[in-house]
């Protein structure tokens, strides 16, 4: 690991409870623990599981004014996804896009709650690797029009079945917040913010909390029988199985948000005003369709097909690559994602994967490869 490689605040902690750690995006960050990575996908399906992403960039967008309408309107010059009529403590996912319509970064975007003391101010969470790039795009997109202050301070993910039952007994008005949404809350009298969100498949939490508190709040959770320390090996497992995009495999600047199969991050509004970065491509593409587009693949056998594998058809001829791929443990078989020509992204369409010069079948699949379990609220 080289010297100039990041610490997250909890490195200790994770050393200590055994994590095995990897530089990834900059940082020394733990790949898996003691169990093994296969041990921790299952856990987090069936209990609930504690990941440091810590990793990733966390800001507030604000404007002078601290008019909601203003600061949102600057936002939605840059990403496609209806920031306007985003209620007060709600999440949106969107894309934040290039002139060409391409994907700089996934990202969420927040209206804070109202006992924030923050109105008219958006977070957002971007991804660690293009972290600063994202910030002095919105900069130098939104000048002095707009005031990104970045944020140091961990975040932490609580994922799974039995997450809002280990955070409901420090909040019980946290187990009936829906999917994408947040609240300020309190963990043991420390003040977060709570996220139901994630990047699992599964129900769960994103906890925001200062680094000095971070600790505390890690070994409350961990100190739950319910509860294990979780990896990045499991963690891409996850949301493989989940069939989310992973930035940099799955999306990169030359992907467009219908390419990359993500329109429904496309907002109802953006699609007849545009107005947004790359919009004449994406509305264009929104009509009449894109090629290459992500698809799910499922291969037949049992050999994983990891990033780079060559898809092809039954004549040996090249039409695409894997983007994500390796064995989903819930579904017990190998899992991918990738690229293919739109005549060959029906669902069903029977295509080759060569694995270490061999072809082996598989076939495209709709995604996800398991049944998502977000919670949208009490049932009516």
């Amino acid at each position: 690991m080289s010297d100039d490689t990041k610490k997250l605040p909890l490195n200790d902690l994770h050393e200590e409870l055994g994590g095995k750690m990897v530089p990834f995006a900059g940082y020394s960050m733990p790949v898996q623990f003691p169990t093994g990575v296969k041990e921790e996908h299952l856990w987090v399906r069936e209990n609930a599981g504690l990941f440091d992403v810590s990793h990733m960039g966390q800001a507030f967008l604000s404007v002078e004014s601290g008019n909601h309408g203003e600061v949102a309107g600057l936002l939605e010059k840059l990403v496609p996804g209806e920031i306007q009529k985003l209620g007060k403590g709600r999440i949106r996912y969107t894309l934040l896009l290039n002139d060409e319509g391409g994907i700089l970064d996934d990202l969420m975007v927040t209206r804070l709650p109202e006992n924030l003391d923050r109105e008219g101010q958006l977070f957002l969470v971007v991804n660690a690797a293009v972290k600063e790039q994202d910030y002095k795009y919105i900069e130098e997109q939104l000048g002095d029009r707009a005031k990104l202050e970045v944020l140091d301070r961990c975040l932490l993910a609580i994922q799974g079945p039995k997450a809002h039952e280990v955070i409901a007994g420090f909040d019980p008005e946290a187990a009936e917040m829906p999917f994408m949404s947040v609240r300020a809350s309190k963990i043991d009298g420390v003040p977060v913010l709570l996220s139901r969100c994630g990047y699992t498949g599964e129900d769960g939490y994103e906890i925001s909390v200062a680094n000095g508190n971070a600790e505390k709040i890690a070994r409350l959770l961990l100190d739950d029988e319910r509860v294990k320390p979780i990896g990045l090996g499991a963690r891409d497992s996850l949301r493989l199985e989940a069939g989310l995009c992973l930035y940099g495999h799955d999306m990169n600047p030359e992907i467009s948000p219908v390419g990359a199969a993500l329109t429904f991050a496309i907002g109802k509004r953006r699609r007849e005003e545009g107005g947004f970065a790359g919009a004449e491509r994406v509305l264009r593409e929104l009509n009449e369709g894109c090629s290459p587009i992500r698809v799910g693949i499922k291969p037949s056998g049992r050999a994983p097909a990891r990033e780079g594998v060559e898809i092809k058809t039954a004549d040996g001829e090249t039409i695409g690559k894997v983007t994500s791929g390796g064995f989903g443990p819930t579904v017990e078989g190998p899992v991918a994602m990738g690229y293919v020509p739109a005549q060959y992204a029906e669902e069903g369409t029977d295509i080759m994967l060569d694995i270490r010069g061999k072809l082996h079948p598989a076939q495209v699949v709709r995604l996800p490869f398991i049944e998502p379990r977000y919670y949208r609220g009490p049932k009516k």
